[in-house]
């Protein structure tokens, strides 16, 4: 979504390109981005009012005929759904089945399933005329409610790739297939794609910014500068694991979880349907230990995806556990997060409302001591720094959601703690029918180490020196005391990933492991996949205080897990004589026992050979350092950003206190502005320039420029 919002930001910087330069002309003073701000209701008055004549006029179009049904773009639809949800996050939504008739939303969903079907992306000219037909059908059965989930031979639409003949299949055959299990069919996901674009602004809007998982511009990184932000000072931790949510729960409470915002019958009815539809499944059958046999090397087709590198598939194996589990509820398919965060959502707005409840100022607090709560009034320049706490200080708590994990952090005693837990198992089992008890929502202290997306949260205990300016503007400098909260990788989890993919072995004293999966490649190869691997780890641990250590480990184990690789491919016996041949980075080949290669230089220099990339972060002082850049308070991502932007200088009002700021101010002056004025006309009444020849429009607009010049020349006059 971040990508449409983009291009929809760049096509409204387009459109408002030429008015702009034309005013800049008119008085050199003028800053361009101000009348960017004050003109975009103009920009956006004329593209609707073009849209809405372009409806008028082909109001006459055959329902069975695609091409005239596509007469947007599926990504402005998008936009304009993401818009209008933003505007009013509060308005009970009624109105989707008229989204879900448009058949944009359906040549762009198609695309989509296509380039996961395809491995690659499908413009919207090259989709064939008879997919768009079995499209509009698939569509049409949509909205007649004849659509089925879970259709094993009988399709409205089929995959491109897919070219069985269900017609001619043996009893055999069919039975197979209506008895084993079968992929998701290729209409369901594309309904379910429609279904997502319509609903993941629906809710995006009215999400707590408390939630960091299966949302767009939300990540595990977001979540731990959130941590770094805003749970410093903290004590007590309550972590919680509701990822049995994830596994399913009752149909009747995720619609009615639904229906709190939306209460459309047809889009609720094919959730439930999706929900309840039962799923086959052949039961698992044991496999027997037979002998491995050769495998050919497998030749993927034209038009079949590639499968993920090994550097990747390695890397995912590194997922946290809380960022392990995905749901998949039924035949919902990618709705599956989504609705399990519309469910979790009730549980981000009771906490809410707790942090609200428990939060006590203190005014002997240098930080919270506002009776809201929500400003800040630290150091600026060092916002993780917390002087201790105490008797006198606030109390207060804070949240925050990933999945189906949540951290919950209290400023005062453990008895508040206490009373919030008890409270807490209380909620889930009203709401979710789900029981606890003390021992799965555990109290722990700071200094026990609080594990959270296999990063640890400690406390440092530093002693600066604190220098304010007292009564007299005399200086005054103090020793004080204060906590720092500390988020560190945690190396024993690290451990156990690389023992879980294979890359080594030992708890105490880790032996790196080769990875015989890399046997047959080519040492260039092998060496470029393990660098990508470690700038994949180096980015995930960006934020670690520990980022150096625990990044300089990970290339130890790769490195070495390499080497062993290697000597036993090219029959070295030890590490330790591979190092001495291909240098400590690997970088130099490394010759077979048996007879001696060609010169490697003379080689490469012909292009006979490939280069080889060293393995990097080798050594520590490689590893970039530990990113501290701020967080804001009230961080949002960036097509929240755009669009609260694009909200704000669509309303009349801004652009009318937009427009006076710049008259007083003196950015432009009175007869700019109404050169303006006039600009403005001209344009919105040449809209209908083609469809309204002989109406006297085009006679106006000549009259108001002659009376515009007139009023022009009476002021030069005034001013001589």
């Amino acid at each position: 979504m971040n990508r449409r919002l983009t291009f929809f930001c760049h096509s409204i910087l387009i459109n408002t390109s030429k008015p702009t330069r034309k005013l800049v002309s008119i008085n050199p003073r003028t800053n361009g981005f101000s009348l960017f701000r004050a003109f975009m209701y103009t920009s956006t008055q004329y593209n609707n009012n073009n849209n809405n004549n372009y409806r008028r006029v082909n109001t006459n179009t055959d329902p069975n005929d695609p091409s005239t049904l596509m007469k947007e773009d599926g990504v402005s639809v998008c936009s304009e759904l993401w818009i209008e949800s933003f505007r009013n996050p509060n308005q009970t939504i009624t109105n989707l089945t008229n989204y879900l008739r448009r058949f944009e939303l359906w040549v762009l969903a198609y695309q989509k399933v296509c380039a996961d079907e395809m491995g690659a992306y499908m413009p919207r000219s090259s989709v064939q005329r008879s997919a768009l037909e079995d499209l509009l059908a698939l569509r049409n059965a949509v909205l007649d409610n004849r659509f089925r989930w879970g259709a094993r031979l009988e399709f409205f639409i089929k995959s491109p790739k897919d070219k069985t003949e269900y017609e001619s299949l043996s009893k055999r055959k069919i039975r197979a297939i209506l008895t084993t299990t079968q992929p998701s069919p290729f209409q369901d996901r594309v309904v379910q794609e429609v279904l997502f674009m319509i609903l993941e602004p629906v809710f995006e809007a009215r999400f707590s910014e408390k939630s960091y998982a299966f949302r767009p511009g939300r990540t595990a990184h977001t979540a731990l500068r959130v941590i770094r932000r805003s749970f410093a000072g903290y004590l007590w931790y309550i972590k919680g694991d509701l990822s049995t949510i994830l596994d399913g729960l009752k149909v009747g409470m995720v619609i009615s979880a639904l229906m709190r915002d939306v209460r459309d019958k047809m889009v609720i009815d094919l959730i439930k349907s999706a929900m309840t539809t039962p799923v086959i499944t052949s039961p698992p059958v044991e496999k027997k230990k037979t002998k491995r046999k050769y495998q050919k090397k497998k030749v993927l087709a034209e038009d079949e995806p590639k499968p993920d590198p090994y550097w990747l598939e390695s890397f995912f194996g590194f997922a946290p556990e809380e960022a392990e589990k995905i749901p998949t509820w039924g035949h919902c398919g990618i709705l599956s997060p989504l609705l399990a965060n519309i469910c979790l959502d009730e549980l981000d707005r009771w906490m809410e409302g707790k942090i609200q409840e428990f939060y006590r100022p203190s005014k002997s607090d240098v930080i919270w001591n506002s009776p809201e709560g929500e400003v800040d009034q630290g150091n600026t320049s060092w916002p993780e720094f917390v002087p201790t706490s105490g008797p006198d200080k606030t109390r207060k708590i804070d949240y925050i959601r990933f999945g189906g994990h949540f951290l919950i952090g209290v400023r005062g005693p453990r008895a508040d703690a206490a009373i919030l837990r008890k409270q807490l198992i209380e909620f889930c089992d009203q709401k979710y029918m789900l029981k606890l008890d003390n021992e799965s929502l555990p109290i722990e202290h700071i200094t026990k180490g609080i594990m959270f997306l296999d990063h640890v949260l400690c406390r440092r205990v530093v002693y600066p020196t604190l220098r304010y300016t007292a009564t007299g503007g005399k200086i005054i400098s103090e020793k004080g005391v204060g906590t720092l909260l500390s988020v560190t990788a945690s190396l024993k989890q690290c451990i156990k990933q690389f023992r879980k993919l294979g890359f080594l072995k030992g708890d105490r004293d880790p032996d790196p492991q080769p990875c015989f999966r890399m046997f047959h490649a080519t040492q260039a190869h092998t060496n470029a996949q393990m660098n990508k691997l470690l700038s994949t780890m180096v980015e995930w641990y960006r934020f670690a205080d520990n980022r150096k250590k625990i990044v300089n480990f990970c290339s130890y184990i790769i490195r070495g897990s390499l080497a062993k690789l290697y000597a036993a491919k090219y029959k070295l016996r030890s590490r330790a004589k591979v190092y001495k041949i291909g240098d400590r980075t690997l970088r130099r080949p490394l010759k077979e026992k048996k007879g001696q290669s060609p010169e490697y230089n003379n080689l490469l220099r012909m292009g006979l050979a490939e280069s080889i990339e060293g393995l990097q972060y080798t050594r520590m002082s490689l590893v970039p350092e530990t990113d501290y850049s701020p967080f804001p308070v009230g961080w949002k991502p960036d097509h929240e950003k755009a669009l609260i932007e694009y909200i704000k200088l669509d309303d009349p009002k801004t652009l009318e206190q937009n427009r006076t700021s710049l008259i007083e101010e003196g950015l432009i002056s009175p007869q700019d502005y109404i050169s303006m004025l006039v600009w403005n006309y001209k344009r919105s009444a040449g809209i209908n320039s083609e469809l309204l020849v002989g109406s006297g429009v085009e006679k106006r607009v000549e009259e108001d420029e002659e009376e515009n010049e007139e009023s022009e020349e009476q002021l030069h006059v005034r001013n001589m």
